[in-house]
């Protein structure tokens, strides 16, 4: 046997091997536990629990296929018949342009001269021409370098042609316009250029065009290509687009029916009133009925008095004599109102009945402020929370009756009686809501409050020139930190239970009731007569049924007869569509909206400031007030008085109803610079006035449309603070908070609050400079402020008609 050497130095393996985990057949529970990780065993192998979690064959997988894509073709058949024919319903095209050098007449000729139709371009109308080589009809929608404009022609579109500039770029106009457009709801979408052949040289012309690509496509991400008018090849392309795609549509728009306007007549009467004014278009969307409202923006509500069939000259030699009839002896009426026809009354027209709830009390027979439901008087002490008893373990509540104070002074074997309520920790202490911090170090300091020493108001004097220097002191923390947006400064002269009349306490902001009937005397005019839901989302489900059924079918080509139109709007432009509105679109009630302030806004937007809103095809001017968009069991919300850039806020008044989550615009006036030399010239003072009225539009924010709710409560909140003037242990002595001992008795009830999360109440008044004794639920720190949160309710406003306002 060869002798052993002496061992080799042994490197470790650079590839570690890792050997299979132990398996034991007998596991404990903990790990079949852990092994499972709370999934279910289905020992039948290939059994799920419902049809679509089941295993299917080849054959079954190839049937659900072919079903797919049948259902796939029948929904693309169906949005595209009412196109289908030679009387078949034209395809409506918007040309927009994004600069003021953009000839839209020249693009729609572009378009036609392509597939070689032959069309007449009238003005600024609408030009409708027949493309052969597709078998379709099309009719172009020119728009102006205007936003009311390029909205009222979009929302009407099924295919929008944004037509660029190759040299000029899109301004802030334009912009504000593409982001317009695609807040109401878009269809589908194509880019071209118009003029790019005059750029050179030449090989300029693909980086400029895919500059304006990457232009469109931060608004429109789907976009592939921007299409050269130019071009006829490219403009061929555009028309082919336009003739066999599909059009996505707008759903708010298509829950309806509607119809772009192609003439109007007027009859020859001189009254105030006429009947019988003839729109003439083709049904879209839904079926029309003529039983409900129709709504044209510009000239607002009116009922239909009935609808008869408009359909286009025919090209056809007739060959029976019989076929020569006047076709207007002969027309053919194709729906008339019922019994069940919607009117035009916007509230309820009877009082509704008082409900009974309770009856407030006159101002004179009050001692107290309103605390949730409840009137709280100078000489009760009921709003003082009780003290709680310690009791031994396992004391009924029948034997905690007979316990008047503590049993011992050890806690041992001792329980609190109020050691089970639930505690909620979320909100602020201002709202109601105190954290558990009894521990928290308070950095109280040193006792200043000798028991024994009897309590002198201060002179007048002094007691101003404090006051002063705390307000200036307190004035310069809220610039540093804005802690207290909702603090209120009362003057020492003004009586707090005068000037916060209105106003009351809540225990618990999100939880405590709020009595409704102490704002009966401040309720707007016709606020119970309002449209109110006991069940809005089966409503609004019934409502779109309704629709599906009945009507004048689309695509038929119609006169809609109108009753009780004001003469005094032949003077204005001709409307754009006609909207036929659903069920009850027409009665007022209170509209939320669930609403975004752009960030790019410089400013925010405060509340009961007048905006314009185009909600659907309505255009409104309101003063909508702002709130918070939680959800509170008492249906509670806080008033916020600003709407900040990039948040978002409930923005509530009183208006038509709209069914569904309906895309909201609100738009501002801009107000145009004064030319100075204007202002200086005596003879231009009405130049001056038309220029501070006249301004554009800016799109200042976004929404949707949520459910009305009359009972939904927006309260408005002020804070009074105090000082801690002395303090012993948890006695506070409080001043600058009211400045009489009436004002103290009046809102004794109120809880009391601190920054730091202490809670506690009036005690007694002091003197009658408005010093009082309070006590809290721990030591105060000395830079501690306290306060007390007083509510109101606030009440929408009414939105006027755009169209009412301009005329």
């Amino acid at each position: 046997m060869a002798p052993m050497t002496q061992a080799a130095h042994h490197h470790r393996s650079t590839t570690k091997t890792s050997h299979k985990a132990f398996k034991s057949k007998h596991a404990t529970k903990g790990a079949l536990k852990e092994a499972h990780k709370g999934k279910v065993e289905n020992h039948e192998r290939g059994i799920r629990k419902t049809p679509h979690q089941q295993l299917k064959s080849k054959l079954d997988r190839r049937n659900q296929a072919r079903q797919k894509q049948q259902l796939k073709h029948q929904e693309k058949a169906q949005a595209t018949s009412i196109f289908a024919g030679q009387n078949g319903a034209p395809r409506h095209v918007a040309i927009v342009p994004l600069t003021p050098d953009i000839d839209v007449a020249s693009v729609i000729s572009s378009l036609n001269e392509s597939v070689d139709v032959s069309g007449e371009i009238v003005g600024d109308g609408a030009c409708r021409v027949r493309v052969d080589r597709f078998r379709q009809s099309v009719l172009y929608i020119p728009a102006k370098y205007d936003l009311m404009s390029a909205l009222d022609v979009c929302r009407m579109a099924d295919f929008v042609i944004l037509v660029l500039s190759p040299t000029m770029e899109v301004e802030e106009q334009g912009e504000t316009l593409l982001r317009s457009i695609e807040s109401q709801g878009i269809s589908n979408v194509i880019a071209a250029v118009q003029g790019i052949e005059k750029i050179n040289p030449a090989k300029k012309r693909p980086q400029v065009a895919s500059s304006l690509k990457s232009f469109v496509n931060h608004f429109f991400p789907t976009v592939e290509k921007v299409l050269s008018l130019d071009s006829r090849q490219e403009s061929s392309n555009v028309v082919r687009s336009l003739c066999t795609a599909t059009p996505k549509g707008i759903r708010w728009r298509d829950e309806r029916s509607w119809l772009l306007i192609e003439n109007v007549q007027w009859p020859e009467s001189s009254s105030e009133v006429v009947n019988d004014v003839i729109l003439t278009g083709v049904v879209r969307g839904k079926g029309l009925k003529a039983d409900r409202i129709a709504h044209i923006p510009g000239w607002g509500d009116f009922q239909i008095e009935n609808i008869t069939a408009a359909p286009l000259p025919s090209n056809k030699i007739k060959r029976d004599d019989a076929m020569n009839v006047d076709d207007s002896e002969t027309t053919q009426v194709l729906d008339a109102p019922t019994a069940d026809r919607d009117d035009l009354a916007a509230i309820a027209p009877e009082e509704i009945e008082m409900e009974d709830d309770m009856i407030p009390m006159e101002d004179t027979e009050r001692k107290g402020v309103l605390l949730d439901d409840h009137h709280y008087f100078s000489d009760d002490e009921s709003h003082i929370p009780a003290r709680p008893k310690r009791l031994p373990k396992g004391t009924s509540d029948y034997q905690a009756a007979w316990y008047l104070d503590n049993v011992s002074d050890s806690g041992s074997d001792l329980e609190d009686e109020d050691e089970e309520m639930a505690v909620d920790t979320t909100g602020a202490p201002e709202d109601g809501v105190f954290p558990d911090n009894r521990d928290a170090m308070t950095e109280a300091g040193p006792s200043e409050y000798p028991q024994s020493e009897m309590f002198l108001d201060p002179s007048p004097e002094d007691e101003a020139q404090q006051l002063e220097e705390y307000r200036a002191s307190r004035r310069k923390e809220a610039n540093e930190d804005l802690e207290f947006p909702d603090e209120i400064e009362l003057h020492p002269n003004v009586l707090a239970r005068e000037r916060l009349a209105r106003f009351r306490g809540l225990k618990s902001f999100k939880t405590s009731h709020w009595e409704t009937a102490e704002d009966r005397p401040h309720e707007p005019e016709d606020w119970r007569r309002l449209l109110q839901f006991a069940d809005y989302k089966g409503s609004k489900n019934r409502t779109l049924r309704e629709a599906l059924v009945g009507g004048v079918n689309p695509g038929i080509r119609v006169d809609i007869h109108l009753r009780a139109v004001p003469s005094s709007l032949r003077s204005r432009p001709q409307p754009v569509a006609i909207f036929s509105l659903l069920r009850h679109e027409h009665k007022h009630t209170v509209v939320n909206i669930n609403m975004t302030l752009n960030s790019s806004v410089e400013e925010p937007l405060k509340s009961k400031e007048e905006v314009i809103v185009q909600c659907g095809p309505r255009r409104l001017v309101v003063k909508p007030i702002f709130s918070a968009g939680d959800n509170t069991p008492n249906n509670v919300h806080k008033y916020d008085r600003y709407l900040h850039p990039g948040r978002s806020a409930v923005a509530s008044w009183i208006g038509p109803l709209t069914w569904g989550a309906v895309p909201v615009l609100i738009f501002k006036r801009q107000t145009q610079p004064q030319d100075p030399e204007v202002l200086d010239s005596a003879d231009g003072s009405d130049d001056a006035a038309a220029a501070a009225t006249s301004g554009q539009l800016e799109l200042i924010g976004t929404g949707t449309v949520v459910a009305p709710d009359q009972a939904r409560v927006v309260a408005k909140r002020v804070i009074l603070t105090g000082h801690p003037f002395k303090i012993h242990k948890k006695v506070v002595t409080v001043r600058y908070m009211f400045f009489n001992s009436e004002d103290i008795n009046w809102f004794k009830a109120l809880q009391l609050w601190t920054r730091r999360g202490r809670s506690g109440y009036i005690k007694e008044s002091l003197g009658t400079h408005g010093y009082f004794k309070a006590t809290f639920d721990g030591k105060l720190n000395p830079q501690d402020s306290i306060g007390i949160s007083l509510y109101k309710r606030v009440f929408p406003r009414r939105a006027l008609a755009l169209e009412d306002v301009v005329a």
